[in-house]
């Protein structure tokens, strides 16, 4: 065993007794490397499937193939032949392989015609679209979706340059459709002109896109994936998106996207369920390939051809889009046999008792390989809740090679104060835990909420503290205790968590102004409404009410920090938590934030130890601007001064601390 290779995971002694085990999952990556490439090429050259499956343009014609190892017989049908079986558009099976190819001239197959498979199997046939796909389109009148011809005679000219890698990212979690306030689906051509400027000028750094891979129902938030290569064609055209990238790009945004390789959708005509008849093709057969809680198929990660299939659909979206990284969905699920349902992960034994996946473990390594090969500058985040070690590791370090880990105890930790607990029981040290629980050889992205918390049986962060006096109390001039409570707590919530943040913070659209109620997208239990699938923009414009107030309050928040960085260079040294006055203080850098969550008690001269010097207040969650009540000077100065404790000296501060309030110090 390389006892150096493992060394920075072991560093954690609950995990020096699994040592052996850490050290053959990483061997069992580097094998199936080795396995996949023969020793004669790069991964990045493996995983090159979407260059040579699908539909492409040649020098003499058109080349279509597709893996099919369980079809008899197939055809290329379309536009181009009335719908019909054609003889001169019959795919043949290439010899001794489980590949079948079709040429076609020019003039038979043009630009903008829609095409699908027909597929006969041994007691079977069926339509399917082709699996690799790159636009594929939902005809309105019968909801069949159909793969179309894309090979515009202008192709796309990338405009500006990718961003460099910003230390810190502050990532604003998107949906397209849902990101204007008409009740539609809306496109990535509103969002280029409507949406992007508004992220620009609140300080975020990296736009997160969901629902790009296309999925045949709308709702499932483009978590239940049919065509992998496609991006949806419900929000524009593929040379839409890339306008919007190229334009986030040169605002200096970079733009990563939701990848769900977790599981498929189980759907057989629109998807890869059952594509050449078979069970098995990509998926698990019987009970593991199916996903109960989710409805939707496993991929059986084990496969060379599904790893051929995965990988290159990693490759695919940076190289063709342009894309910076991405946000792996469902990590957890992938994990474990059981996918993480109902186990609470309380010991270590259980990331090592048989329950892991193991080929979807090496998946997840050479994801991130690949990635880093294509790109290195690529950010990768797992969503990840059973805290599996080395997630956000090195590979050199025996680890999956993510750059980043969902820190999705926070979110939980606050809901759970909101909903559960009074606001005079709140523990400011089980809060700081939280905060900053994570292992030091990883990074993670630290959030108050994401589109999670606020789908339908859930609300936002400050709905769930206002409740229904959100319907009325939110204007300027009008007095409620609970909105008061609500916005003083919104503000102190995302001040905490964003200057305790490792590595990178999320804000999901609209959230930041308070963006009220629920996510519910068009369905039958709703009478397929949009009301809300939308983001009501008005109300963050509106200087009559106190949601433009709060996304005021961000913006000069997020601003703030990343003019000082403290973000990028220090981590938080704790300096006060006190559950008796409900007190919580920290210094990041300079800088120092200093929380009073106590709802009834201000506190005139709270003293806190600090390093010698002299500190001026730069920023409170209190100013009239921001909706406070503006008890803190602006211009106030701080000197610190020595006492004796024991047989130490110590320097210390007295500050005014209003009650429900959060300021930041700057050491000058």
């Amino acid at each position: 065993m390389n006892a150096q290779r493992i060394s920075r995971l072991c560093d954690d002694p609950y995990l020096a007794p699994y040592a052996t085990s850490i050290e053959a999952r990483s061997k069992r990556a580097r094998d199936k490397i080795d396995s996949l490439t023969g020793g004669r090429e790069s991964l990045v050259d493996f995983a090159s499937a979407h260059e040579y499956y699908g539909l492409h343009r040649t020098g003499n014609g058109w080349t279509f193939r597709e893996w099919a190892p369980n079809a008899t017989e197939m055809w290329l049908v379309g536009d181009f032949s009335d719908w019909k079986k054609l003889p001169r558009f019959k795919l043949k099976r290439l010899p001794g392989r489980d590949v079948w190819e079709g040429r076609f001239s020019f003039s038979s197959i043009k630009h903008g015609q829609f095409y699908r498979l027909e597929i006969e199997w041994d007691g079977g046939s069926g339509e399917r679209i082709p699996a690799y796909a790159r636009r594929v389109v939902q005809d309105k009148d019968t909801n069949l979706f159909s793969a179309q011809v894309w090979s515009p005679r202008k192709q796309y000219k990338w405009k500006h340059k990718i961003p460099s890698l910003p230390k810190t990212q502050i990532i604003y979690e998107t949906h397209i459709g849902m990101a204007q306030e008409d009740p539609k689906v809306s496109s990535y051509d509103e969002f280029r002109k409507h949406t992007l400027h508004r992220i620009k000028k609140a300080g975020y750094n990296t736009i997160q896109i969901m629902a790009i891979m296309e999925h045949p129902y709308y709702g499932s938030f483009g978590y239940h994936v049919s065509s992998f290569f496609a991006a949806s064609s419900r929000f524009g055209t593929p040379e839409d998106l890339k306008s919007l990238i190229d334009e986030a790009h040169g605002m200096g945004i970079r733009v990563i996207m939701d990848i769900v390789h977790s599981h498929s959708v189980k759907n057989e005509r629109d998807s890869l369920s059952r594509f050449d008849g078979s069970e098995y093709q990509y998926f698990h057969a019987g009970s593991r390939g199916y996903h109960s809680a989710w409805d939707s198929r496993c991929f059986d990660y084990g496969k060379t051809d599904v790893l051929h299939f995965l990988l290159s659909n990693c490759r695919f979206w940076l190289d063709e889009y342009h894309f910076d990284g991405f946000r792996f969905d469902g990590v957890t699920s992938m994990l474990y046999h059981n996918h993480g349902l109902g186990v609470n992960f309380s010991n270590y034994q259980m990331y090592f008792d048989g329950n892991v996946d193991e080929d979807a473990w090496v998946y997840l390594a050479l994801a991130n390989k690949l990635i880093h090969e294509v790109r290195p500058d690529a950010i990768t985040i797992a969503e990840d809740v059973s805290g599996m070690p080395g997630c956000a590791s090195p590979l050199s370090d025996c680890g999956m090679g993510f750059d980043y880990r969902m820190a999705m105890g926070i979110p939980d930790y606050w809901f759970k104060l909101a909903d559960e607990i009074r606001d005079e029981d709140w523990p400011m040290g089980y809060l700081y835990y939280t905060l900053t629980d994570h292992r030091k050889e990883e990074k993670v992205v630290s959030y108050v909420e994401s589109h999670d918390q606020a789908l339908v049986g859930g609300k936002t962060f400050i709905f769930t503290l206002a409740d229904d006096s959100m319907y009325d109390a939110m204007d300027c001039g009008h007095n409620d205790l609970r909105v008061e409570r609500a916005i003083a707590l919104h503000k102190m919530a995302r001040l905490v968590t964003l200057a305790t943040s490792s590595g990178a913070y999320l804000n999901f659209m609209g959230n930041e102004f308070g963006h009220p109620e629920w996510i519910d997208f068009p369905r039958e239990g709703n009478g397929w409404s949009y009301a809300h699938a939308r983001r009501l923009w008005r109300l963050r414009d509106n200087v009559f009410l106190r949601y433009k107030r709060l996304g005021d309050f961000d913006e000069k928040m997020i601003h703030l920090l990343k003019k000082s960085k403290v973000l990028d260079n220090y981590s938080p040294i704790r300096l006060v938590d006190n559950d008796g006055d409900k007190v919580l203080a920290f210094m990041r850098g300079r800088l120092v934030f200093i929380f009073n969550f106590n709802h009834t008690k201000s506190f005139t001269d709270y003293g806190i130890f600090v390093p010698p010097g002299k500190y001026r207040r730069i920023f409170d969650t209190d100013e009239k601007e921001f909706d406070g009540q503006g008890r803190i000077k602006k211009r106030q100065t701080f000197f610190s001064y020595p006492v004796i404790e024991g047989d130490q000296q110590k320097d210390f501060i007295n500050v005014y601390l209003p009650s429900r309030c959060a300021l930041v110090l700057e050491r000058v």
